[in-house]
């Protein structure tokens, strides 16, 4: 697997790639990679003939009381997990590589409408971040397919309608969330909990299920979205959001008793997590 910082590398690879007629798969990361990551690597290398991934914890996206600089960095196991997965080529730019006027100074990318509820609201400028070092990664790599995983369920939106909205001619694809036996969804974030959180943290993808039950039960969603809030309170976390939204655009639900998503961010302790379920 070829290793390189540069932007000029970069293209130079998979320019030499695409002279041969080949088609370039793109996983963009953060590192600290695990099986979920993997499992993307997977889904491009059966659909293009080079993977290209990227390591680059984005400061942009990052609230000034969030993660950022405690955000781990396992650059070398994650280049040794992902030359095994099958990855053609690692970009792991620095900073100012990213942002060569400084992170502060960068044009900004917006993507209305999908990141205005639920994350967009917690975590004000968040998305901007991720459009923002998404677009810049697209132009650098130009692949043909990105594959980003369904458990950041509002990115996965947002990327698509940053590539419909610019016509970027790249197909992106969901890869289903891995979970462990519990339940739990794979995150980075994991390695915070505790043994005793850990479990504790199951009840999220539990409540997900009770909460999709119960909408095809007929029950008000206003009613399960409550009863979800209650049930996370009552096994410790603090509730961000239990929230069931069209799957579409994350509009309100109304009164569809299809195309539903569930979607919950709550913290256990320091760690906040996330996950969704889609209603069929």
């Amino acid at each position: 697997m070829l290793t390189t910082q540069t932007a000029a590398d970069l293209r130079r690879h998979v320019s030499d790639w695409r002279r041969a007629g080949e088609r370039v798969g793109f996983v963009p990361t953060m590192g600290n990679l695990h099986a979920g990551h993997y499992s993307l690597i997977d889904i491009a290398r059966r659909r293009c003939d080079r993977v290209v991934a990227s390591v680059f914890v984005n400061p942009t996206q990052f609230g000034p009381n969030e993660d950022y600089s405690r955000y781990p960095r396992t650059l070398e196991r994650d280049r040794e997990g992902l030359d095994q997965a099958g990855c053609d080529l690692l970009f792991a730019p620095t900073v100012e590589t990213m942002y060569p006027f400084g992170a502060a100074n960068t044009v900004k990318v917006h993507v209305p409408v999908v990141t205005e509820p639920l994350e967009g609201a917690f975590r004000p400028g968040h998305f901007d971040g991720v459009a923002t070092v998404v677009a810049r990664l697209f132009n650098l790599v130009q692949p043909d397919v990105a594959v980003f995983g369904r458990k950041d369920y509002q990115q996965l939106l947002t990327i698509r309608r940053l590539v419909a909205d610019l016509s970027l001619p790249i197909e992106i694809v969901a890869g289903d969330t891995l979970r462990e036996a519990s339940g739990l969804a794979m995150s980075s974030r994991n390695q915070y909990l505790s043994a005793a959180e850990r479990e504790t943290a199951a009840t999220i993808h539990r409540t997900l299920l009770r909460m999709r039950d119960s909408v095809a039960a007929g029950e008000p969603v206003g009613a399960v979205e409550a009863a979800a809030n209650a049930a996370l309170e009552a096994a410790g976390f603090r509730v961000d959001y239990a929230a069931i939204r069209r799957a579409e655009d994350l509009a309100p639900a109304g009164d569809a008793r299809s195309g539903l998503v569930g979607l919950i961010a709550a913290r256990l302790g320091t760690t906040r997590l996330i996950d969704n379920l889609p209603f069929v």
